[in-house]
């Protein structure tokens, strides 16, 4: 008998796939808590966002818009918007996660950017179920996701903390990511498309809407080679 999908062998996979978001989330997550009991808000709010919500940009966002007083409705509008993202590259996992039922809801909801990125990267185990290894992978990066902010509103409350500069560890996180893609999909075009898209769209818009807008111009761009990429 082997350990299939609930052995030790697919947790211990997980976890060494997930130590770069281990890393990150930790670090982030306690800047976030930091954030959040320094903006006024209750500590326990931390951990409920990470487990409610569980949208790293997102909520940074929303502790801004808290101390300020925003309606949910505009809080929910700009939520909304900011995550549009995801539908981008979720559309992509619809065939990967078509086969594991019981775990599709979860993979979906802990569809993040780090996730994405590890899920797209990393082979399961061998002899090991796929949505087991993808689910413990969602969680892991959830708990650890969850841990960190609770870690940083605790302490934040306890002893007095100079935030200044802490929002910076997100985008640290994901020029790690970004390095572990480069060493996985070792293709120049893609990077090169999304380089280009990037620098258009601010050109073009400004840095308020770049994201949604770099996102969109690059899957124009990289459409007509996507059967070239998936041969290679």
């Amino acid at each position: 008998m082997n350990r299939d999908a609930k052995g030790p062998s697919v947790l211990a996979a997980a976890f060494a796939a997930s130590i770069p978001v281990l890393l990150g989330y930790v670090t982030i997550g306690i800047a976030f808590g930091l954030l959040l009991v320094r903006s006024g808000l209750p500590w326990w709010l931390a951990p409920v966002m990470s487990v409610v919500i569980y949208a790293g940009a997102a909520q940074f966002m929303a502790v801004g818009l808290f101390a300020a007083g925003t309606g949910i409705l505009e809080i929910a509008a700009l939520t909304l918007f900011l995550n549009a993202r995801h539908a981008v590259y979720g559309l992509s996992m619809l065939e990967r996660y078509a086969p594991f039922g019981k775990h599709k809801p979860y993979l979906i909801y802990a569809l993040t950017d780090e996730t994405y990125g590890i899920l797209t990267t990393v082979e399961a185990p061998a002899l090991a179920h796929k949505g087991a290894f993808y689910a413990a992978v969602s969680a892991l990066n959830q708990s650890y996701w969850v841990l960190g902010t609770a870690l940083g509103a605790i302490v934040g409350g306890l002893i007095p903390f100079d935030t200044t500069g802490l929002d910076f560890a997100l985008t640290a996180l994901f020029i790690v990511l970004l390095v572990e893609q480069t060493r996985s999909v070792r293709k120049s075009l893609p990077y090169l498309v999304a380089a280009f898209s990037t620098a258009l769209s601010l050109i073009a818009i400004g840095p308020k809407n770049l994201l949604i807008a770099s996102i969109g111009l690059s899957i124009l761009l990289i459409l007509p080679f996507k059967r070239r990429l998936e041969r290679a």
